[in-house]
Parts: structure tokens; sequence; C-alpha cells
């Protein structure tokens, strides 16, 4: 079984009662809501990779506040026709972010489609991905160790 890891980074924008988050296509078609963000270059530093990634999927410059928490999750995907079987271990960096410049665009010939902001209580009626809540439980929580705990499923 092949082994992969990837490091990401993330970011919790909220203004005035209001989530930003960014539209992708789901593995079925569906689009779903995801955080802002996305995979490190190799040597690029996580603070630098989750600047870049707003500004191309929403327009928006931001002043990263400070460091959430880190989501680390592990999942096997079974081997496909003519593909190996692989051992994904993904490190996501959820970072706090304030929106310091630029205007909301959306990201064309990327991972996104669309970026909006969203009121934080219609959140839960929106399809995302896991990784909102549990941004969003950072978000809110702070906890201390930088890290909640949750029982495991494949796609978070």
């Amino acid at each position: 079984m092949r082994r992969r890891l990837r490091v990401a980074a993330y970011a919790v924008c909220v203004r005035d009662g209001q989530l930003l988050l960014a539209r992708s296509p789901g593995p079925d078609g569906v689009p779903e809501w995801v955080l802002p963000g996305g995979g490190a270059e190799h040597g690029e530093d996580p603070y630098d990779t989750v600047r870049r990634e707003v500004t191309e999927e929403t327009g928006y410059r931001i002043e990263v506040t400070g460091l959430l928490g880190v989501h680390s999750h592990r999942f096997a995907r079974p081997r496909r026709r003519l593909r190996r079987a692989v051992d994904h271990h993904g490190v996501r960096l959820v970072y706090e972010g304030r929106v310091a410049g630029g205007e909301l665009t959306f990201e064309t010939g990327g991972s996104t489609d669309l970026a909006a902001w969203h009121d934080l209580d219609t959140v839960p009626g929106l399809t995302r991905i896991p990784l909102v809540d549990i941004a969003l439980r950072l978000w809110r929580e702070r906890p201390a160790a930088g890290r909640i705990r949750q029982a495991p499923t494949p796609d978070n």
C-alpha cells in the first residue's frame, strides 16, 4: 500500500457573524462548501500557504491572527483499477484570519468555483465537508492543546 502525507492550511474568517467559505465539486459531483485553504507546496511555510490559498480562492488578502489548532486524519483508499491502494494521512493547520484587503472574487481553473459569506447559524444546513465543523469548533472552543477529540470517520 502506498503512503501519502499531505500538509494543508485553512482559514476561519468570521466577520459580522458570517463565515467565509469556498465551494468545491464533491467526489460525487455535488458541490460542497469548504474552508478557504489547501495543500502546502514543497518548502512552503503553512502560514504562507493559508494566505496564498485564501487569496486564490476568494480574492481576499488576510492577516493571520492566530493558530486555532491542528487536525490530523488518516484513512485508507482501496485499490482501484490500475491504481494502488493509498494510506492517506492529512495534517491540517487551522488558522484564524481577518480580511485585510482585496475583494470577493471566484477562482477560475482551480479547486473551487465560488466563494461566499454565510451566516454562522446557517452553516449547519449547508452541504459541507466535515473540516468546516471541526474548524468552527476550534474557533469557538479555542482548546489550549489546539486539538479536539472526535470519533474518526473516513472523510474527516
